[in-house]
């Protein structure tokens, strides 16, 4: 099983924001060093409980505090932004890490609808236009596949143009945006930890629809979910409450985000019995190592994935790194 890392920069404990993003550097830097394969970060808008909505710049950062590890946005939310203006920042991060550069794009938002429109988002309608022009940009700028003479972005040039493009991939969470990730023949990922539905039938909705393009000519198919292992049983679910806390609180429509296990843990109790908290706790992965391990690659096996992002979840930052040892490949 190939494993890799998300990260969402989490306001784990006492941390501030800005501490979360820093965190983010140093989670990037450990799973390098235990083997991971990628390290993948997340673009989110207004969220108290996330660090970051920039993913640019972190890969940026991270890039050169790393040396092997690829690195890649899980993901740019492309409808907010434009797509010129992506292609050239992720040439840019191309230039900095040759060969290392992973753009993974969503067709939501990131974000609620009031912000959507403070980031004068177009909407996820757009997605299959912007990203038509992200690619050729991406490819022109490399080389591969020059705009045609004639074509309406023909003398517009996504700088710095070099020998190498990001690795392109479309975040998924239906069978329908699976499904046009293999037609435009990128790879595709499944947010799992956001549909809250298994990535089978939209791996496999992918892998039919998928057709040979300029960036593969072979499928390749990853999950996103998130893990906590510790040494023991216990120790593993005790070390997730605050997270299932707060998923059941986000669930919930309250938004509220737990510092510590002991608050987390009396929140879950309050929830004790409801079909909420069974549904979160049944969704979770959590607890001794091996037995996370060995689910992660059941999961594996079962949704035809030939990789599987685990996100660097934890009560703080040394247990959300001792958790990435435990599991390293």
């Amino acid at each position: 099983m190939k494993l890799s890392v998300l990260d969402l920069s989490p306001v784990t404990g006492d941390a501030t924001q800005a501490e979360a993003v820093r965190q983010s550097i140093d989670i990037a830097k450990a799973a390098e060093a235990l083997g991971y394969h990628r390290f993948w970060l997340a673009e989110h808008h207004n969220i108290a409980a996330l660090g970051s909505p920039n993913p640019e710049i972190l890969i940026a950062a991270i890039s050169q505090h790393t040396q092997r590890i690829r690195l890649g946005s899980g993901g740019v939310m492309l409808v907010n932004y434009s797509p010129l203006k992506v292609a050239e920042t992720f040439m840019e991060l191309e230039a900095l890490a040759p060969g290392r550069i992973d753009l993974g794009l969503g067709r939501a938002l990131g974000a609620d609808a009031r912000t959507g429109g403070a980031l004068r988002s177009v909407g996820s309608d757009a997605f299959p236009q912007y990203f038509q022009l992200l690619s050729a940009w991406l490819l022109d700028a490399s080389g591969k596949v020059p705009i045609p003479e004639g074509h309406p972005i023909y003398d517009i040039k996504a700088n710095p143009a070099g020998p190498s493009h990001p690795d392109l991939f479309v975040l998924c969470t239906s069978e329908e945006s699976a499904t046009f990730a293999g037609m435009m023949g990128v790879g595709m990922v499944f947010a799992e930890f956001i549909a809250r539905a298994e990535a089978g039938p939209a791996i496999a909705a992918y892998r039919r629809a998928f057709r040979p393009s300029a960036y593969r000519t072979e499928p390749w198919a990853g999950t996103a979910v998130i893990a906590y292992a510790a040494e023991t049983e216990e120790a593993g679910w005790r070390g997730d409450a605050p997270r299932r806390a707060g998923t059941v609180s986000m669930l919930s429509g309250r938004r509220r985000r737990f510092t510590n296990i002991e608050d987390a843990e009396a929140f879950l109790a309050e929830w004790k019995g409801t079909p909420l908290l069974a549904d979160v706790e049944g969704r979770s992965i959590a607890g001794e190592a091996g037995a996370v391990r060995a689910l992660l690659e059941g999961k594996a096996k079962c949704v035809d994935a030939d990789e599987v992002f685990v996100m660097s979840a934890g009560p703080s930052l040394p247990e959300r790194i001792r958790s990435l040892e435990l599991l390293a490949p």
